[in-house]
């Protein structure tokens, strides 16, 4: 990394997700290793193979914002306006800096599908006269991301990254990209998603990517010989970044720094992973090196461990590469989807939410329900309960349908 590049901070962090309404419920919940995974009651489920979720659980959005607003949102941006509420008071960010030099990067997998499901059940039965005006507003996947931008006047940089399960964690990336080159001095990011609906369930139901279990505890089984796919969940979480000499200038309290992040694709297939892992490695490869990686940082890596048969043993398969064997076994991995299930374009927000507090509490979250680990996953996957260690690095990673993957390094901010 050069030199003159400006280092970023994590001075915010607000989730709504499957586990808690709050940044410190959520951490509690994982590190205690509850499970959010349970019957799907967002929709009828009778003609479904898939009838586990991992919704928010009792969510109303009158709890949070006015009526007039909840209805021209749709749940993702809903989510993402309230997660983001959280991190930006917690920051105290605004009124500490310039308009022009505060933006927004938030990861979204699909957008508002919920809203076009209505609409287009609308079109097909009442005729188009019917169809709401607001349906593309609230569809498209920016939208989030302006809506946020609009309530907080951030007027430098405000997109969406589009990236599928990778969303999350390029937001945050370039996020930081964005900050490191001296394009702005803060940026809210993260990522949302709100996709437990019949189309989306049955699509991935239909491509055999969803676990079809019907017990909580068997369903999203990462690292285990038993898993046969990933459980779908929602949720946002939004972290604020802030240049670090601005961060420290006001004296706004540190989370950790932001201090790696690589982005690659595997340019192979529309939705399995390299078979030899080649685009994970190099993500992990290139945060690594940004982040002054050494053979004597005690690592931990949230990995993507969706629970699906070929995901599991790449994602191994990438991190031996990208570490080297005998650093691999040392590292600890875990996968926190075995709690949350998979939140899609929030999925690589909440993980990172989890290597944050990881590296501050040394406190490594489990893989729950890790019973039969796969002889093919062969590393220390810290299963069934959490475990007290220090560590010096936390990656967190995300590899996404379409070959895309992002990779986001952390460490405790040294002055």
């Amino acid at each position: 990394m050069n030199e003159n590049t400006k280092r970023v901070v994590v001075t915010g962090i607000g989730a709504i997700t499957p586990v808690g309404k709050t940044t410190a419920e959520t951490w509690g919940a994982l590190k205690s290793g509850k499970n959010g995974i349970a019957p799907i009651t967002l929709f009828d489920t009778t003609d479904y193979k898939a009838k586990l979720g991992a919704q928010v659980k009792d969510f109303n959005a009158l709890d949070y914002m006015e009526k007039s607003e909840t209805l021209r949102t749709d749940r993702y941006t809903q989510f993402a306006l309230i997660a983001a509420q959280q991190a930006v008071e917690e920051s105290g960010i605004v009124g500490n800096v310039t308009p022009e030099r505060f933006g927004v990067y938030l990861g979204v997998g699909i957008g508002g599908i919920g809203t076009l499901e209505t609409e287009h059940t609308k079109l097909m039965e009442k005729g188009p006269r019917r169809v709401s005006s607001l349906l593309v507003p609230m569809m498209i996947p920016n939208m989030a991301a302006g809506m946020i931008a609009i309530k907080y006047d951030c007027r430098g940089s405000a997109m969406p990254a589009v990236t599928a399960c990778a969303s999350g964690s390029n937001a945050i990336g370039e996020a930081m990209r964005l900050i490191r080159h001296g394009y702005a001095d803060a940026v809210i990011t993260g990522g949302a998603e709100a996709a437990i609906c019949p189309s989306a369930v049955a699509g991935f139901v239909n491509m055999h990517a969803l676990s079809t279990a019907e017990d909580a505890n068997a369903a999203s089984l990462p690292f285990d010989s038993r898993r046969t796919g990933f459980v779908i969940g929602e949720g946002a979480v939004c972290l604020v970044l802030e240049e670090y000499e601005h961060a420290k200038a006001r004296g706004a309290k540190i989370y950790a720094e932001v201090c790696g992040y690589g982005s690659t694709c595997d340019a192979n297939h529309i939705t399995a992973p390299h078979p030899e892992a080649r685009g994970g490695a190099q993500a992990m490869m290139d945060a690594m090196r940004e982040a002054r990686y050494t053979e004597k940082d005690t690592v931990y890596i949230n990995a993507h461990g969706t629970g699906t048969p070929m995901n599991d043993k790449l994602e191994t398969m990438a991190i031996k590469k990208a570490l080297g064997e005998e650093a691999a076994r040392r590292a600890f991995v875990s996968s926190t989807k075995s709690m949350t299930g998979h939140m899609l374009g929030a999925a690589g927000a909440i993980e990172a939410l989890a290597c944050i507090f990881a590296l501050n509490e040394d406190i490594i979250p489990p893989t729950i329900n890790l019973n039969e680990q796969d002889a093919e996953c062969d590393l220390n996957y810290v299963p069934e309960v959490a475990i007290q260690q220090k560590i010096d690095l936390a990656l967190s990673n995300s590899l996404g349908f379409g070959g895309h993957n992002a990779c986001l390094a952390f460490r405790k901010v040294s002055t």
